[in-house]
């Protein structure tokens, strides 16, 4: 079969949003096989074939990323497809703005950090040994950021709720299990723990680099491929925001991004060679400009912390049951 000669490419929430234009974009490429990791396998494949993705191009598995043990099954079920694997996205992400109680996995973590941080951890720790075993020379595995947990950006100067701080990561020292819903173990706040697992998404990229870019040749990256107003990550949030966010952006800051540009530029650092440099954050600004070049974004002081990055990665591998 000629799929065969693809490449393979597992992206995490690819049934809306940026994950499903990230995907579409690469399966259009004719180049590479998407396996889109999912919790709802129906509505995945209707919007596939809703965003004319062709048939042949793809897969649907399921992927709780909340659940240790749901991961831990998704990497059972690709490895039983006998699929080599060329690259690996993490975008899936919950944001939960307007609880004002925690709600919990199923192992017990406050949900958007066990979701977006905890489950993407793990299964990356995971799938190293598949993108190592691939015979292919060019290996990737990115993660998505945010503008909202990065201070040095414009976006991310915004202090509403709270800017992003891990503090000592003393949340996670005491096992970050009720009444614990923080990180850093203050009191919880559902916008600020969505800011803090994309800073810990960040934090890992750099010391998945730091620790196995030189020994694998595994290219990692994170992204912020602009502000996507309209993208279901919002779906939680007051309708009037709904609304009014995605005006605001085309509007006033000019900066909106289509789902469709977006999905294409992580497509791009999946891809094309000029992603090739291991341990960077790409970003486009914050503009609709099709032909807007890239360039290396500079992360906060806290996302550039070696030894919090290294104490992140302890404390996380602890959780998860890895170490």
């Amino acid at each position: 079969m000629e799929q065969n000669h693809k490449s393979t490419v597992i992206i995490t929430g690819a049934s809306s949003g940026v994950g499903l234009h990230a995907a579409k974009a690469l399966a259009k490429t004719g180049q590479w096989y998407v396996v889109m990791a999912c919790r709802d396998l129906s509505k995945a494949e209707k919007v596939a074939q809703e965003v004319g993705m062709a048939k042949d191009s793809y897969t649907v598995m399921h992927l709780d990323l909340a659940s240790l043990d749901g991961v831990k099954r998704f990497v059972n079920t690709f490895r039983e497809s006998g699929r080599s694997l060329e690259a690996l996205v993490c975008n899936a992400a919950v944001y939960l703005p307007l609880l004002k109680e925690p709600m919990r996995s199923p192992d017990g973590y406050e949900l958007s950090v066990a979701t977006n941080h905890l489950g993407h951890f793990l299964l990356c720790n995971i799938m190293l040994e598949d993108l190592k075993q691939s015979p292919a020379a060019d290996k990737r595995l990115v993660i998505l950021g945010t503008v909202t947990a990065n201070p040095k950006e414009l976006g991310g100067k915004i202090p509403i709720p709270a800017p992003p701080d891990l503090g000592n990561l003393q949340g996670f020292e005491a096992g970050f299990k009720a009444p614990i819903s923080m990180i850093n173990g203050k009191k919880f706040k559902s916008g600020k723990a969505y800011k803090d697992s994309k800073l810990c998404n960040v934090l890992t990229m750099r010391e998945l680099h730091r620790r196995y870019h030189e020994s694998t040749g595994i290219v990692f990256s994170s992204l912020y491929p602009g502000c996507v107003a309209e993208t279901p990550l919002f779906r939680n949030h007051y309708p009037l925001f709904q609304k009014i966010f995605p005006l605001f952006q085309k509007n006033i800051t000019g900066g909106y991004v289509s789902q469709d540009l977006a999905g294409e530029r992580v497509a791009a650092v999946v891809k094309d060679p000029e992603y090739k440099e291991s341990g960077m954050y790409w970003s486009w600004g914050n503009r609709q400009k099709k032909d807007r070049q890239s360039f290396v974004q500079e992360v906060s002081d806290e996302a550039s912390d070696d030894d919090k990055a290294i104490k992140l990665w302890e404390l996380s591998s602890k959780l998860v049951g890895l170490s």
